[in-house]
């Protein structure tokens, strides 16, 4: 067999490949070789992972790292202050209380990944509960019909704010401040001189997110139930992305690497629905947010639609080049925040089984934000995740119930949450400047 005839056995497997090109500041010169950095890993084992690891942290890619270093941190502080902190119980009431808030957070990672903010979130949520509480107590309205009009009109006012922003130009901060006082004062007027509304604990979307289970006996079963199909979906689609790219002649993620990606998860899914199992199991409004989490990373990092905001969020001239209707996409993102906000209104009134002047209001607004940027969304656009809401969440509702747990003044609450929202915003800088300076900003 002659040399030409030869190839490596990576590139046989089609995990290896150089580019040969000539340096851009001097043509003349040898031609040099450029690896893919993300090839070394499945060349050099361990080596390649931390090479790979060391690249991406100087470059400032750090993804979740900092947020995930900094709950370890946060919950280790509280389980020495506190050794209930990391109880099952109080574990479980931290993943059920996220979940509110979690779901006007995945609406605002949309607005986020394009560079924009919508401060209408709290006031649309209060106004979604509301609706439906008019509609279900003062109308006798079937409860689903009153749900589906409530998230309908979210999905509306969050149109019509991005038709605002997009077609007439007016900035998003303005136009989503008046919704915020606007939206408010019509959920006032509609709650009347009472100022409450009380929802029918038995009606069904109630019922359904209160701190109640799918499986209500069976609650045990169902948590493994549910950390298996999530263990089993990751395998399925790691396997299948891995098939893809291998037919596509592009690098992919070697057979080890996929099983010890899966094997950490399995162990983290089991182990937190045995703990969950040990308060009262996995509660209704935690298995929605999770699959609202799943759905939404999937349009966002598998379509075309996902791209396009990315793209917009990257850079909106650029957008436009490439032929992407820039205004439509705006619309359709803050309809998805507002739809998303009209969500979390009904998982607070599953919470309290009502509609109040406080829905919606408070700090609900200023921790939806802070948990999309702890989590590690970028507030100048186009970089984050969806999952970004969940790890957000977790940060914030950990300090809420640490503090609660060593009864600490809700000042220390907000001021502790305000120092972890900067250092999450002042990472997110340096990062980009790293980046810049790597030649990838």
């Amino acid at each position: 067999m002659s040399d030409t005839s030869k190839v490596s056995k990576a590139e046989t497997e089609g995990q290896a490949a150089q580019t040969t090109v000539a340096p851009a500041d001097d043509p003349t010169a040898a031609p040099v070789d450029v690896v893919d950095p993300r090839l070394l890993v499945r060349e050099e084992g361990f080596k390649g992972y931390w090479t790979e690891f060391t690249r991406k942290v100087r470059g400032g890619e750090l993804g979740s790292l900092p947020v995930v270093i900094g709950l370890i941190v946060i919950w280790t502080i509280f389980q020495f202050q506190n050794d209930r902190f990391l109880s099952a119980d109080n574990l479980s009431n931290i993943s059920y209380y996220l979940s509110a808030t979690g779901m006007l957070a995945i609406g605002l990672v949309f607005v986020l990944l394009l560079g924009e903010i919508d401060l209408s979130v709290g006031s649309v949520s209060g106004l979604a509960s509301t609706i439906f509480a008019v509609f279900v107590v003062e109308h006798g309205m079937n409860v689903w019909l009153a749900l589906i009009l409530a998230i309908i009109t979210g999905l509306a006012i969050g149109a019509l704010h991005g038709w605002f922003f997009a077609k007439i130009g007016v900035p998003a901060f303005v136009v989503t401040l008046a919704g915020f006082l606007g939206w408010n004062g019509l959920m006032l007027w509609l709650l009347g001189s009472s100022g409450t509304i009380n929802i029918p604990s038995d009606s069904g979307p109630v019922h359904l997110l209160s701190q109640s289970s799918f499986f209500m006996d069976q609650a045990i079963i169902g948590a493994y139930l549910l950390a298996g199909l999530a263990v089993v979906l990751t395998l399925v689609g790691n396997f299948g992305e891995q098939r893809r790219r291998k037919a596509a002649g592009v690098p992919f993620r070697p057979t080890s690497e996929i099983v010890l990606r899966v094997g950490v998860l399995a162990v983290a899914s089991f182990l937190t629905a045995a703990v969950l199992n040990d308060a009262a199991g996995v509660t209704n409004s935690l298995v929605i947010f999770l699959a609202a989490l799943v759905v939404v990373d999937f349009v966002l990092r598998r379509t075309t639609y996902g791209r396009k905001v990315f793209a917009v969020g990257g850079g909106i001239e650029a957008a436009r080049r490439a032929g992407i209707n820039v205004p439509m996409i705006r619309i359709t993102v803050f309809a998805i925040s507002g739809g998303f906000a009209a969500v979390g209104g009904m998982f607070f009134a599953g919470q309290t089984a009502s509609a109040t002047l406080s829905a919606g209001g408070g700090n609900t607004l200023m921790l939806a934000i802070a948990a999309a940027v702890i989590g590690g969304t970028s507030l100048f656009g186009g970089r984050g995740s969806v999952w970004s809401a969940l790890l957000g969440m977790l940060v914030i509702q950990s300090i809420q119930t640490g503090l609660d747990l060593l009864n600490m003044n809700q000042s220390i609450q907000y001021m502790i949450t305000g120092g972890v929202l900067l250092g999450a915003v002042v990472i997110d800088s340096v990062s980009r400047k790293s980046q810049k300076a790597a030649g990838r900003g």
